[in-house]
């Protein structure tokens, strides 16, 4: 998945293109987009050998700002909001209720123009 990606140009080390065989040392900063979130990793140190997948924390610092995953569970919860997946389309009655969902905020909006004269 890796090479394919950056065969695709999606990951940079250092702000520069990286190609599947570049060489990676600590304090460089690797940049990848996974799930809508652009990702940015810092190096820590390079292991001697192969290690486990618990292990790759030790050798990696995760840099992305917070404001980023929090903006993807806003994402997340907006799209359940309306309807959920798979319902089909909208009944006669969630037609009415969106109508006059939009009509109450259309005829606010004039009360409050006409409220300034």
């Amino acid at each position: 998945m890796v090479t394919e990606a950056c065969k695709k140009n999606h990951i940079t080390v250092n702000g520069v293109v990286a190609k599947p065989s570049k060489e990676v040392f600590p304090t460089d900063k690797i940049t990848f987009r996974k799930d809508q979130i652009t990702q940015i990793i810092t190096v820590l140190d390079i292991p001697e050998n192969r290690v486990g997948a618990k292990l790759v924390d030790i050798y990696r610092r995760n840099d992305t700002p917070a404001e980023v995953y929090q903006h993807l569970e806003l994402l997340k919860l907006s799209k359940e909001h309306y309807r959920k997946s798979g319902t089909g389309r909208p009944t006669k009655k969630d037609r009415r209720d969106i109508d006059d969902y939009g009509n109450e905020i259309h005829e606010d909006e004039e009360d409050d123009l006409n409220s300034n004269f």
